[in-house]
């Protein structure tokens, strides 16, 4: 195995060409409209509510601050019911609210918040579930919102990773009180930076509408405590070409998930996640699950030697959004366990993927895989005939 002469990572930002990017610059540049609702956030806005398939979306500088402004406009308050397998920014924006995190594990099949664990959760202060798609794959939505209506609480996704996701027939996003969607640079779908948020009424968005907006519900008038997080014109823009390309990534994206698929199911210690039922993906991340007994080499040591071939995937989600300090407050004697969390948290690898990594890339990374624990079966054989 030799090393890559350019590294891999575990994403790539998909562009258009820049030629294609330059007409929208110039009607930026004419208009001298740069954000307030110009007209490319206008027609992108029409156009993701069109292509997605929901009601109402609102665009926004980036997802952070969608999820901050749904739990306000949703009037969320008290304790929140949420994963600790995810991206912080999930955790953040319940404190940023005031809101404490109430932690409880995952189920082991897509590492999403566990239903089964949410009724012993509630407390006289829980008033809404937040949980995450985490890789895209929808989870058990249902029954989510079946315990949601029996104890009256709001349900807010983070579909952060979901963009282009359906369930059932539908997207994805049109489940739960409100979803979240991110456009950073690292997904699917992207903005530069960027997010939304998708509800079900006219009037929901309106008020999201005037709290990303400092709160403006016209020239002199402040309807609430808001914020300036508006997506700008050149976001805007860049989106409108993105939806253009998307589903001819999303087929690279499939075709590299297909590689992985049948050339690591045999590779002793090294397990993924199986296709959703029901759901056509959008195959945003391909994390695998490193038993180091099975396999001979720890999640850690292998992410180094990974590295060391110029191979950089990320262990999405290590550590835990609950062992940073920040949370450590709202940890008790009562605290649930969460142990498959933690389990999928220190075996999880999240291999490259993206449209533009090459075939013989990602052949190069399932042959390292693959050449380590056969390395370390040989060591193994070779001390056994010595004995």
């Amino acid at each position: 195995m030799n090393k890559l002469k350019s590294p891999i990572y575990v994403t790539k930002p998909s562009l258009p060409d820049l030629q294609e990017f330059l007409p929208y610059l110039e009607q930026i540049w004419d208009t001298k409209i740069l954000t307030n609702n110009g007209p490319f956030h206008k027609q992108l806005e029409k156009e993701l509510g069109e292509f997605l398939g929901v009601p109402y979306i609102s665009l926004f500088a980036n997802g952070t601050l969608a999820l901050v402004t749904a739990l306000q406009v949703l009037g969320i308050s008290g304790e929140v019911i949420t994963t600790p397998y995810s991206f912080v920014a999930t955790s953040h924006s319940l404190l940023w609210n005031n809101i404490k995190p109430a932690f409880i594990d995952i189920e082991p099949e897509f590492c999403n918040l566990d239903p089964g664990k949410i009724e012993a959760a509630i407390t006289s202060k829980t008033t809404a579930i937040l949980p995450v798609h985490v890789y895209g794959n929808p989870c058990k939505v249902e029954r989510i919102g079946e315990i949601a209506n029996r104890h009256g609480l709001k349900v807010i996704y983070d579909a952060a990773h979901s963009f282009g996701v359906d369930y059932n027939g539908q997207s994805v996003c049109n489940y739960g009180d409100i979803s979240i969607l991110s456009f950073h640079a690292t997904k699917v779908f992207n903005t530069m930076e960027g997010g939304a948020i998708i509800c079900h009424d006219a009037n929901t968005k309106k008020q999201i509408d005037f709290l990303k907006n400092f709160g403006f519900a016209g020239e002199t008038a402040i309807m609430a405590c808001g914020i300036n997080s508006k997506m700008n014109e050149m976001q805007a823009a860049l989106g409108l070409l993105q939806l253009k390309q998307h589903h001819e990534n999303k087929g690279k994206r499939k075709v590299i998930d297909h590689l992985y698929r049948a050339n690591l199911e045999g590779i002793k210690g090294i397990s993924f996640l199986a296709e959703p039922k029901n759901t056509e993906s959008n195959y945003a991340y391909f994390p695998i699950f490193v038993d180091e007994q099975e396999y001979g080499l720890s999640r850690d040591l292998l992410y180094e030697k990974l590295k060391e071939k110029g191979i950089y995937g990320r262990r999405y989600f290590y550590p835990l959004i609950s062992e940073f300090p920040m949370y450590e407050v709202y940890k008790s004697a009562n605290s649930p366990k969460l142990l498959k969390a933690h389990e999928a948290s220190q075996k999880v690898i999240c291999l490259p993927i993206y449209p533009d990594l090459k075939l013989h890339e990602v052949e190069f990374v399932i042959t390292c895989i693959s050449d380590f624990a056969g390395a370390i079966e040989s060591k193994k054989m070779g001390a056994a005939i010595k004995k």
